[in-house]
């Protein structure tokens, strides 16, 4: 099995546009389909993020102190706003999976496996 982070892409205006009404019926679409990975077993790890504006980039690479920025590390429209971790057989499932996350959120879902971990060292 691999493990995919399915990350949900919007921007803020957009959300700032939906109403109240539908914003609750994409809350509650979104539970239906974290309680489905959940009965599918292939539910790893997902949650909701707070705006961009919340953001904070740490630089510590080359630097004895961390040098620390406000605000997101790319300055884009469209942030990740929430994500899933799902552990599934295949590319193809896990795009099966994001095109129903896809409906429930009602916004463009990203889909990445994660590496595999090199083997051990003896």
């Amino acid at each position: 099995m691999t493990q995919y982070l399915l990350s949900v892409h919007g921007n803020e205006e957009g959300y700032a546009e939906i109403g109240p009404e539908q914003m609750q019926e994409m809350f509650t679409a979104v539970d239906q389909f974290n309680q489905r990975l959940q009965a599918d077993g292939v539910w790893v790890f997902a949650g909701g993020l707070e705006g961009a504006g919340t953001a904070a980039v740490v630089d510590a690479h080359d630097q004895d102190s961390p040098v620390v920025t406000d605000g997101p590390y790319l300055e884009t429209k469209e942030h990740i706003g929430g994500f899933w971790v799902i552990d599934v057989p295949d590319r193809d499932t896990a795009m099966e999976y994001a095109a129903a996350g896809s409906r429930a959120c009602q916004g463009k879902v990203e889909v990445r496996p994660f590496q595999a971990e090199p083997p051990a060292e003896a």
